[in-house]
């Protein structure tokens, strides 16, 4: 009996190793790799520091089994990206500016000193350039715009812009009765980045007067950009007023039409065309055409500049720019983005900073993990606890999510910062 089971044993044991040898010539496995891999995970387990930096890479979450870490504070000069941050903004509103800039040097930039670049339609006062200076921790440089950047193209009618205007205003759309408006959406549109104080940058942040960051940011988004291929980011998303812009996806479509070599095969059309209800609590969204409404909200925006000089985009702006509709109705910049962002790249190349806690009114953002809070040092609105954007109805968050996925791994991960 003993020599039958030791029979059985020996030829289970060689049958066990046929099968390894098959599966090894079939699948070119080499189990000197596997081995040697397996060897290195035990290793960092039994190591309190490697297995810590492996921790490390993992999103911090309220629900998480694991105890979070976040990098230590920066010292020396750290490595830095071609880019600057940008604002658009009046001498009137030096008290929005100046509390903008407080916010983000406290929260980000007073570890990196990105040079701050201001672009103006008229020349900036001594003071607003003396103000400015003394609160940026870097370089600050001014611009003018030019009135062929600024002003309404020649092609536009006045009559017909007259009247347009005065329909919007007494229809009560939003800005709908402002010129200056109109100018700044097309300038933010199609010239920002031609500008010749920015045409020596690769990426930009795009900040506003009154807005507030309520959390550390403990990295470089521009250094996450160049080392994820990333083109374009946002932290809020939500529904457009159809009202601004009735006949905007009219002419998207015409150019897409016109352009279909330049849609990229993995685009985010889906995002931008699916309105099937999301989860329990959801807003049933009238549209008139198959646009859904759904667009980044562009006053927080980090960016790709030369995503914006790529010949797809010109194509883009001019197609859109020549029908007259940033003026004739009231086109805002951030759909006309987030289109060209959602059309023209890959899903993969648009970012969601989930972790950066933003506001402007009306709207108000902050991560939701208590831990994540904590450890980057937040102090949202109160607002947020009840009212955060992410999670109301007419929030597109969730659609993006649902196209574009959702990592729990870090993007930004340098080992050498959790040391």
């Amino acid at each position: 009996m003993a020599t039958s089971r030791a029979l059985v044993a020996f030829i289970v044991l060689i049958s066990f190793f046929a099968q390894i040898w098959n599966s090894r010539v079939k699948s070119k496995v080499n189990l000197n790799e596997i081995h040697s891999r397996s060897l290195e995970i035990v290793a960092k387990r039994e190591n309190p520091h490697l297995m810590d930096l492996e921790l490390a890479k993992l999103k911090p979450a309220s629900n998480s089994y694991v105890h979070e870490l976040f990098p230590r504070p920066i010292s020396g000069a750290p490595q830095l990206e071609n880019a600057t941050i940008l604002m658009l903004c009046r001498n009137w509103e030096l008290p929005g500016v100046l509390k903008s800039m407080r916010s983000l040097e406290d929260r980000f930039n007073k570890d990196y000193h990105y040079t701050w670049t201001f672009l103006n339609d008229k020349p900036f006062t001594e003071r607003f350039k003396e103000a400015t200076t003394f609160m940026a921790s870097g370089k600050t440089q001014y611009g003018l715009i030019s009135p062929q950047d600024w002003d309404a193209p020649s092609f536009i009618n006045v009559t017909k812009w007259e009247e347009c205007l005065q329909d919007f205003e007494d229809r009560n759309v939003i800005y709908g009765g402002s010129k200056s408006y109109r100018n700044m959406c097309h300038f933010n549109s199609g010239y920002f980045y031609k500008q010749p104080l920015v045409l020596q940058y690769d990426y930009y942040f795009r900040v506003e007067p009154d807005v507030e960051y309520f959390c550390d940011f403990q990295m470089d988004p521009f250094r996450l950009f160049r080392e994820n291929s990333k083109k374009y980011g946002f932290v809020i998303s939500l529904i457009e007023y159809e009202d601004t812009i009735p006949t905007l996806w009219e002419a998207v479509e015409d150019f897409m039409n016109a352009n279909p070599d330049m849609i990229h095969p993995e685009s985010m059309l889906d995002f931008l065309t699916d309105d099937k209800p999301i989860g329990a609590d959801y807003l049933v969204v009238e549209h008139n055409s198959s646009y859904n409404l759904c667009h980044f909200w562009s006053n927080f925006e980090i960016g790709d500049l030369n995503f914006f000089r790529s010949e797809k985009y010109e194509t883009y702006f001019k197609f859109l720019s020549q029908t007259g509709g940033f003026y004739y109705e009231r086109w805002g910049d951030a759909p006309v983005h987030s289109i060209a962002a959602a059309l023209l790249l890959n899903r993969s190349e648009i970012h969601h900073f989930e972790d950066i806690g933003y506001t402007h009114v009306p709207f108000a953002t902050c991560p939701e993990s208590e831990m994540l809070r904590l450890g980057k040092r937040c102090i949202c609105a109160d607002s947020t606890k009840t009212d955060n954007i992410n999670l109301v109805p007419h929030s597109c968050l969730p659609r993006f999510w649902k196209y574009a996925g959702k990592s729990f791994l870090r993007e930004y991960y340098h080992p050498e910062e959790y040391q």
